[in-house]
């Protein structure tokens, strides 16, 4: 178990685990059978015997495939280049996330949901805000980690993909929208997180609209440009003087590594993160003792060359990519 003392968890030795076999927010098949990949590698059991914490999982991979409506067209929002896609299963699904990640949050435990798709951050992270809203009386700061920045509107989006969106919905700076309220209208204002306690981390294919909505906004941004200039040290030590001493959700998408360590995901960069670039990230959040909540997302075990193939890193790799971002953050060390 990690000697750092945790400032926020009531239960600090306890993980609850929500694993979330989801792929709605977009179009490729295979990330929602990464949770259960991510389990069969062994990463709950080295959380148990090894790190020793008390693991609160069901020991389901939920698909939510009973909450899907019968239809669900592309929703035609006004001033959008293209329509959402899949708005209400997407918005089905992560309200029943929101509620199984309140369940432990509010109990004070820390949470970990394994993806499934980043839209899924949705669920994961309103459900969390709303719990330390109501058990500590504070906001929580985000630290996402991704080479996407997923703060599209459906207005800016140029595919309609939901996972380019969630951190819009989770800002307030998109909403449920007219032409059918019940899309993430059940956001609630205590779901919300402050756009100044986000932080982006690793960010290298920002689109246009984006990047305008970052600008405006004011968000603490960190690209690849700041990681290859200051080194990921200096940058941590900022982005965690930023955050301050606010409870954190880490946010992390496995493409924020180069596809030379992580290539079985759907939307690679080249020019990211080292995995050991990404353990260290995870390893800096958790030496603060603020960390109450993390998602894996984008696992993808169906893209990209299988381990073996020319000698080439696949499926397997990326998986154990991911595992090792989880048990660095949940507090496994080098020494």
């Amino acid at each position: 178990m990690s000697s750092i003392v945790n400032k926020y968890l009531q239960t600090p030795t306890e993980v609850g685990v929500v694993a979330v076999g989801f792929s709605g927010g977009q179009q490729k098949d295979g990330v929602d059978i990464a949770p259960q990949a991510l389990i069969d590698s062994g990463l709950l059991t080295t959380l148990r015997d090894d790190l020793n914490y008390t693991i609160h999982h069901d020991g389901v991979v939920h698909t939510y495939t009973k909450l899907f409506p019968t239809s669900d067209p592309p929703l035609h929002v006004s001033g959008a280049k293209m329509p959402m896609l899949k708005p209400q299963t997407v918005s089905n699904a992560t309200e029943a996330l929101s509620s199984q990640v309140y369940e432990h949050a509010k109990e004070g435990r820390l949470v970990l949901t394994l993806g499934g798709d980043h839209s899924i951050a949705v669920g994961s992270i309103s459900g969390v805000a709303k719990a330390v809203r109501e058990r500590l009386d504070k906001e929580i700061a985000v630290i996402w980690v991704d080479a996407h920045a997923d703060i599209n509107s459906p207005q800016t989006s140029g595919s309609g993909n939901i996972h380019g969106m969630p951190v819009s919905y989770l800002c307030g700076f998109s909403s449920a929208p007219a032409e059918n309220p019940s899309v993430f209208g059940w956001l609630e204002k205590n779901h919300l997180i402050n756009p100044k306690k986000l932080v982006y981390i690793a960010l290298r294919d920002v689109d246009f609209g984006e990047k305008k909505i970052l600008r405006e906004n004011g968000i603490k941004a960190f690209s690849m440009h700041d990681v290859d200039k200051h080194g990921i040290g200096k940058v941590m030590e900022m982005a965690l003087e930023y955050v301050g001493d606010s409870p954190v959700h880490l946010s992390f998408d496995v493409d924020a590594l180069d596809p030379m360590w992580a290539p079985s995901t759907g939307t690679p960069v080249r020019g990211g993160l080292t995995l050991r670039e990404g353990d260290y990230i995870c390893e800096c959040v958790h030496e603060t003792g603020l960390l109450v909540a993390m998602d894996l997302v984008e696992v993808n075990p169906n893209i990209g060359p299988r381990d073996g193939v020319d000698g080439v890193l696949g499926a397997a790799e990326t998986v154990r990519a991911g595992s090792s971002l989880v048990r660095c953050a949940l507090g496994e060390s080098l020494l």
